[in-house]
């Protein structure tokens, strides 16, 4: 069955190619995708020959629901956006939309990606235990109940981004792991075949085609580099970005934590009517601060960016609060 599994593979990866050449707008890619088609029938060509010599029935192809689906949203939207799950379904050729957002990316984030994701998840934490608090604290509620609401808030909410980080990321790690066990079965099946894939998508770059065979060649002649260069070239992946899925969701978990447990303190500390007064002082430093540190990532005014955070959550603030005020006249 192994046979006819990538034979199956090859074909609905011809087939997406037709669509994704017929609706992409750039001349040379759609030049790349038609090549890629091209060589996906020959690769499947030759399983179906491997099948006829096990004596197995010649098969046909017929798109499953996914595949149709997948077609129909790059009818509807372009390939441009569906390329990770292009990327998952064995479309090659998909660094040709993120080559240079990953370039940019790779030469200031590397080290700082880590640092950004805890700056947002502190952020997160913050405006939404805090916008909880004034909703409850709207209603009219007492300490005890604002205090429960605010824990409550607080583990909840880091619970739910670690799960959702540690999901997202085990994600792209099988996806990315798949994907490296298919291109290594596949230079071992047809390495000229993987040359020349990767040749046409350097040629899509605008490299001249006896510098784009030269150098394809040399990337997959290396056995060190062949299998990193595959993921990034033809699949758009970059092993770099795949961090450890338990460390993503740890970090989520206590980055949001931190957040959420800013505006908690002075409730922690007892009931005083200076509790809610001090609670918004904190989140409001807080949130200039954030916005501040931000723009070591953005490059803008810091002074600004700590402005514009501070009137988001201003208004989060202000949004539930007169939520939890209406609610809490509505109840009594």
């Amino acid at each position: 069955m192994e046979a006819y599994d990538n034979w199956r593979e090859e074909k609905r990866s011809a087939y997406l190619y037709a669509i994704v050449a017929e609706y992409e707008k750039n001349e040379q890619h759609k030049k790349m995708f038609r090549e890629l088609k091209a060589a996906a029938e020959k690769q499947a060509a030759l399983w179906e020959k491997k099948m006829q010599n096990q004596g197995l029935p010649p098969p046909t192809f017929t798109p499953d629901f996914r595949t149709r689906l997948v077609a129909s949203l790059i009818k509807l939207i372009g390939p441009e956006h569906l390329h990770h799950i292009l990327a998952a379904m064995k479309i090659r050729g998909m660094s040709v939309f993120t080559h240079y957002h990953h370039e940019h990316r790779h030469t200031s984030l590397n080290a700082a990606s880590n640092l950004r994701a805890a700056v947002f998840g502190i952020n997160d934490g913050l405006i939404s235990n805090m916008s909880l608090i004034l909703g409850v604290a709207g209603a009219n509620v007492n300490h005890h109940f604002i205090l429960l609401a605010g824990v409550a808030g607080l583990l909840a909410g880091a619970c739910s981004m670690g799960a959702g980080e540690y999901i997202s990321v085990r994600s792209q790690r099988e996806v990315f792991e798949y994907q490296i066990v298919i291109e290594k079965k596949e230079l071992e099946e047809y390495p000229e075949e993987e040359i020349a894939e990767l040749s046409f998508i350097y040629q899509a770059r605008g490299i001249p085609k006896e510098e784009a065979d030269r150098l394809a060649k040399i990337m997959i002649d290396n056995p060190e580099t062949a299998l990193d260069t595959l993921a990034r070239e033809e699949l758009g992946l970059n092993p770099n970005d795949l961090v450890s899925p338990i460390g993503a969701m740890i970090s989520s978990f206590f980055s949001f934590a931190l957040g959420a447990f800013l505006p908690l303190i002075p409730f922690l500390l007892g009931d005083s009517s200076f509790n809610m007064p001090i609670s918004i002082a904190i989140t409001g430093v807080s949130l200039f601060t954030i916005g501040a540190a931000l723009s070591l990532f953005t490059n803008k005014n810091p002074i600004r960016q700590g402005l514009r955070m501070l009137l988001i959550g201003f208004i989060a603030g202000i949004v539930t609060f007169s939520i939890g005020k209406l609610l809490g006249v509505a109840m009594h």
